[in-house]
């Protein structure tokens, strides 16, 4: 107990500088520094003593973050220059935050909580650096190499360091699904990112395939979606050819049905269920989904499309009956055309209801079915 007092005592010492300063530029008076101080203590102590956990911390750093952003809003308030006291506040939550996640390691939430504050300040290096120490200490949890690649493309910018976290997660998690889904997701936000400059720039596929001096990434396989198809045919090698899986690309690539190269994509993932398991419910639903990809409701083309679409499943479901997958995935389906942000015409949303009709509703949850009540107390 008297090592953990020591620690405490030693940790809050280096605390009264800043209290000084603080009341110095009248930032606060000397009853809220005195319950600031009261409450470093009280904190310090509690982490210090054995038994501490990592709700404390999280406590401690939330405290300090209230008190930071609340210098901040004085600071701004009386309009006073930069001190030796600006970033302190954030020194001490890091310092916070560094404790806990080295005393609880494996207490995620913890090391979530300093990444988010590291991202809200903007300290990108200090986001790496915690990343590449979470990741050496839990290499296996797929969700950590996805947050890795989101804040390396949408923070940073960097498309080779996403694509790089994705790669060694898939080294550790070769068998999740959701890491080669989200390395597809990745791979096509990158081409929409493409597009969309291509579009601000009024520059068309043709002109890029033209142009001998565009940006290389325009040109190569990146933008004819080789490294999407290349992602969906590793994982169909690495899953057998799992034709739910396959569905799950398909329902992604509808994100991004806008980009031509996204019908490229479907077509390539159809003809490998046609290939590999034809009368699975995901080859008539992705079959479906093919007649009417990338066309707005409101295009002239739709309403032939959707002939088309509604045709084939129909087909389907009288080739193999109502199975649960192909009846759960149309109804969804059905119901995103009615949920479009475009206007629907009332014909097309006539037909699109009558169909969805006919669809067998699910089956009621056991105890609620009709006519039985609810067990409430």
């Amino acid at each position: 107990m008297a090592a953990a007092s020591d620690k405490a005592r030693f940790f809050l010492e280096q605390s009264v500088p800043e209290l000084r300063e603080f009341e110095r530029l009248k930032l606060f008076n000397a009853t809220e520094i005195s319950s600031i101080a009261r409450k470093r203590s009280d904190f310090e102590h509690k982490i210090n003593a054995r038994g501490s956990t990592p709700a404390d911390y999280a406590r401690y750093a939330e405290f300090e973050m209230n008190v930071e952003a609340l210098r901040k809003k004085r600071v701004k308030r009386l309009g006073i220059k930069a001190t030796s006291t600006s970033h302190s506040g954030q020194r001490r939550i890091f310092f916070v935050l560094d404790r806990g996640t080295r005393k609880h390691s494996g207490d995620l939430g913890l090391w979530m909580q300093s990444l988010e504050y590291a991202r809200r300040q903007q300290a990108y290096k200090k986001v790496s650096q915690l990343l590449a120490d979470l990741l050496r200490l839990h290499p296996s949890k797929p969700a950590l190499w996805i947050y890795a690649a989101q804040f390396a493309f949408e923070d940073e910018a960097d498309m080779t360091e996403a694509r790089g976290y994705l790669q060694r997660g898939l080294r550790f998690c070769a068998t999740k699904k959701e890491l080669w889904l989200q390395y597809f997701r990745l791979e096509l936000s990158y081409l929409a990112k493409i597009e969309a400059r291509r579009r601000i720039l009024g520059v068309t596929q043709d002109d890029a395939t033209a142009n001998t001096t565009d940006d290389r990434a325009d040109q190569g396989p990146t933008s004819h979606g080789a490294i999407p198809i290349a992602i969906f045919d590793a994982a169909m090698a690495q899953f057998n050819g799992d034709a739910e899986l396959a569905h799950g690309f398909v329902e992604m690539l509808t994100d991004f049905n806008d980009m031509p190269v996204s019908r490229q994509v479907l077509r390539h993932i159809r003809n490998h269920l046609l290939a590999k398991d034809p009368s699975h419910w995901a080859t008539s639903a992705s079959g479906v989904r093919e007649a009417v990809f990338g066309l707005p409701v409101s295009s002239p083309e739709f309403p032939a499309a959707l002939r088309e679409s509604l045709k084939r499943l129909k087909t389907a479901r009288a080739d193999r009956g109502d199975e649960d997958g192909l009846v759960e995935w149309a109804r969804k389906w059905l119901d995103s055309l009615l949920k479009s942000e475009e206007e629907v015409d009332p014909a097309i949303e006539t037909v699109v209801k009558a169909t969805a009709r006919t669809l067998p509703q699910p089956a009621a949850e056991p105890g609620k079915q009709l006519g039985t009540p609810s067990d409430e107390r």
